[in-house]
């Protein structure tokens, strides 16, 4: 298949560059590298699917990636997106896959169980933007397209951008940590699971993608320091995603056994510091 990917060479679009070369298909990298961005025309004719990731915001922030200057995130990440599916639906692209992102279930009371196509409830300009974009995709698919929106937790994996870099050298310094328990899916399980969505026979307008509920005292533990873990924190307010979709189609994430695994190399990371 070939597949035009948007953001090839960011944090997660690089796994998913490289999950959907190993599996065989046609990748064409759009992002700052190649000269293009969100906004300008997309070079999609002859492709059967896109799959976007890009997103502009603040280095190291979603949530408030906006920074200085709301209008702008808008423009770029809403309007550049529906432009591009747009143009996708125009140049004749079949599938389109969208990496959304849990921020768009904010709103629902702590504890909530988020299940598969629950109606968006943003409550930072980050995911109302996810959300309005979902919903311009969405109304793509009386049209013959097959779409998706992945809603994402939080991701990890190795890499020099890593984002427990900080935490980790924190707690080897013995500097304090703050007790906290968030969900987390690994780059290459969340990549993973888009490539499965290209074969998706009938692929759904939403899924969730998430892995670990995951205490930073259970990951820290993890780490060869003579300092202990932070206290675990308190897990009952998680708004924990189902991920029954993924799961039916066949996607198996790594769990603990693919953390404990990947925590050497992004503790080599750590040490730069």
């Amino acid at each position: 298949m070939r597949v035009a990917l948007t953001g090839a060479s960011g944090i997660v679009g690089g796994f998913v560059r490289a999950a959907l070369l190993r599996a065989g298909h046609r990748v064409t990298p759009l992002d700052r590298a190649h000269g293009w961005q969100l906004g300008q025309p997309a070079p999609l004719k002859r492709h059967d699917a896109l799959i976007h990731c890009a997103f502009a915001h603040a280095p190291g922030r979603y949530r408030g990636g906006e920074g200085d200057d709301p209008p702008g995130f808008v423009r770029a990440n809403l309007d550049g997106t529906r432009s591009l599916f747009d143009q996708a639906a125009d140049q004749g692209v079949g599938r389109i896959l969208f990496l959304s992102s849990r921020a768009v279930h904010d709103g629902y009371p702590a504890g909530t169980r988020l299940a598969d196509g629950l109606p968006p409830a943003p409550t930072s300009l980050y995911g109302e933007v996810k959300a309005q974009a979902e919903a311009h995709l969405a109304a793509l698919r009386p049209h013959g397209l097959a779409t998706c929106a992945l809603r994402a937790t939080g991701v990890y994996g190795p890499g020099p951008a890593n984002k427990w870099r900080g935490l980790f050298a924190d707690h080897i310094a013995g500097r304090p940590v703050e007790p906290r328990v968030a969900t987390e899916v690994h780059a290459d399980d969340l990549a993973r699971a888009l490539v499965l969505l290209l074969d998706h026979p009938a692929p759904p307008p939403s899924l969730n993608c998430s892995d670990l509920i995951l205490d930073r005292h259970d990951l820290l533990a993890l780490v060869d320091s003579p300092h202990p873990p932070p206290p675990r924190a308190d897990p009952s307010g998680l708004r924990v995603p189902d991920c029954s979709g993924l799961m039916l189609a066949g996607w198996r994430p790594g769990g603990m056994a693919l953390l404990r695994s990947t925590v050497p190399a992004m503790l080599d990371a750590a040490a730069d510091l």
